[in-house]
């Protein structure tokens, strides 16, 4: 890896869309640390250091703004608007008739698609601008904090709908930002910026599990905490990159006075085809209820029942049904996103076969039978790699945001490993040098 990024560095227009990436990124960076007006930065400074390493229900968005949510700044939001734009258009696509025509149209389809999901992500950041507003000016972003309440001064309608727009234009600034890394830098640039926003707080992680450890002033538990996170890297390396190839051949078809055909090649199933989506879904779904009684403020049976049960990582009413929900996102992310019958077709259509499969109807269900056969361990491992922060916080006393587990380590590898692939194929593209030399 390091050698990779050494070459592009030594290449010119490699060198240019790093740097000009990084610029980005520092840019990025800083709007992450600028408040928005009408909120008392002190006082969210005093609630930040009061409050305790666990985030509770704005945990997984607070990771992915970079840290940004929690201090109020104009990129609060962070990238995640967008993302749940993404998928909600993801799987409208297999609902709607229009989408899934669009879908196939190619290049301008895919940009119409994309012009949706632009929309849809104000549209969100408008909702959620307006939820953490309400959250922050009612004290319930700090429940725990005695200047919670302070932290928005002035409650007037009009400080209220320029917070709103100062956050929504943050989060269009970033949704800017990233594509334009994504034309004129390199990798995906939303990716990068998911990236970049979860890295930034594994120092102040790593450095609470030090401060929190007791075996030779914390050492000790810091450098096992580290260790474990090198076995996790690799394992999530090795699962990531483990595939199912399923060999298909082509027939040759006479064309004229050409033949065309008579290839061999593969389609490759991944054994994690649903990627960090289940989790995220998973980890939504838990985090309803315990909104519904943060906001409803009530002491109610059934409200003490959610606090104690689904709002506590630690409860085994909490461990079972998050895996378990991640299991079955899984599996349903996997069913929509991949048609074994349309790839079956289009095999067909241009004359490929699984040796000892009958093309058509067959191949389909040979694809789907093997397809449910490698999500099942897909599942499984997205499942435990989740929980790994809930053992953290049992055996380091480090919070459910722990940086080596759960969505956290999946992205990092996983953009990881997608960035380093592009720059080695452009490095690889410029410095061929043929077969004639």
């Amino acid at each position: 890896m390091l050698t990779a990024f050494a070459r592009a560095f030594k290449t010119p227009d490699l060198r240019k869309k790093l740097l000009f990436t990084l610029g980005i990124i520092v840019i990025y960076r800083v709007g992450t640390h600028i408040p928005i007006p009408g909120v008392d930065y002190r006082a969210v400074q005093v609630c930040i250091d009061q409050a305790s390493a666990n985030q509770g229900i704005f945990g997984l968005v607070n990771m992915f703004s970079g840290g940004a949510l929690l201090q109020i700044t104009i990129f609060a939001l962070g990238i995640m608007p967008y993302i749940t734009a993404s998928i909600i258009l993801q799987l409208l696509t297999v609902v709607i008739p229009r989408l899934e025509a669009l879908k196939k149209e190619g290049q301008a389809g895919t940009a119409k698609i994309t012009q949706y999901t632009r929309y849809l992500t104000v549209a969100l950041a408008i909702l959620q601008g307006t939820g953490l507003v309400a959250t922050a000016r009612s004290g319930s972003l700090f429940p725990n904090c005695q200047v919670a309440g302070q932290i928005v001064p002035d409650r007037s309608i009009f400080t209220t709908i320029v917070m709103v727009i100062t956050m929504t234009a943050g989060t269009a600034t970033v949704m800017w930002l990233g594509e334009l890394i994504t034309d004129r830098g390199i990798g995906n640039g939303m990716s990068i910026l998911m990236f970049i926003s979860i890295a930034a707080t594994f120092p102040s992680a790593m450095w609470a599990i030090k401060q929190e450890g007791s075996l030779a002033d914390g050492w000790i538990e810091f450098g096992t905490v580290v260790a474990v996170g090198l076995f996790m890297v690799g394992l999530v390396v090795l699962v990531e990159q483990a595939q199912r190839r399923i060999p298909v051949q082509y027939a040759k078809r006479m064309i004229g006075r050409r033949s065309y055909g008579g290839t061999s090649t593969y389609i490759p199933l991944k054994v994690n085809q649903a990627g960090v989506i289940p989790v995220i879904f998973a980890s939504s779904l838990l985090y309803i209820p315990a909104l519904i009684v943060q906001f409803a403020g009530s002491q109610a049976g059934w409200a003490s029942w959610i606090t104690a049960n689904l709002a506590n990582p630690r409860a085994a009413v909490h461990v079972s049904l998050y895996f378990l929900l991640i299991v079955f996102f899984a599996f349903f992310y996997v069913a929509i996103s991949f048609n074994p019958e349309e790839v079956a077709d289009n095999m067909k259509k241009y004359g490929g076969f699984i040796p000892g499969i009958r093309a058509g109807r067959p191949t389909a269900e040979y694809l789907s039978y093997v397809l449910n056969r490698i999500t099942w361990p897909g599942s499984l491992y997205l499942g435990l790699i989740a929980l790994v922060p809930t053992m953290a916080l049992a055996g380091f006393g480090a919070d459910q945001n722990f940086p080596f587990g759960g969505t956290s380590i999946l992205i990092i590898v996983g953009v990881g490993l997608e960035t380093v692939k592009q720059i080695e194929s452009q490095l690889q593209q410029r410095n061929y040098e043929g077969f004639l030399r």
